[in-house]
């Protein structure tokens, strides 16, 4: 429940910002990615949505950057919530590793759609 909460604040957000086709994109390949190195890293399956949520949360921090600057939200954001992942790191019924994943992904995405903006 608490993912699809996530999802539905920061979903439309992202989507005003990126448009439908991208963000659907860019979930489908976070996702993706997740999924595979977790295939190739351990030997449990994922449920849930929490790496797309890490990635939704690191794109918001990315809707109001300027050219040339790295928004100092999401380099917050990125400290404390991937910090936190890493913290907890442990065996338990939540996936740190897809959040770390979908941070990363969400980061990589608003670095290149960023500059993709800039560049237009």
């Amino acid at each position: 429940m608490g993912n699809l909460t996530f999802i539905l604040l920061l979903g439309p957000i992202v989507e005003e910002k990126y448009g439908d086709a991208r963000t659907l994109f860019m979930m489908l390949i976070t996702a993706l990615v997740t999924g595979i190195l977790n295939l190739l890293f351990f030997h449990t399956g994922l449920m849930g949505a929490s790496g797309i949520v890490f990635m939704l949360i690191l794109l918001v921090s990315f809707t109001n950057t300027k050219s040339g600057e790295i928004p100092v939200t999401f380099i917050l954001i990125a400290l404390l919530f991937i910090g936190k992942a890493l913290e907890s790191l442990k065996t338990d019924q939540i996936s740190q590793f897809a959040h770390i994943i979908g941070g990363l992904c969400g980061s990589v995405f608003g670095f290149i759609n960023r500059r993709e903006a800039n560049s237009s």
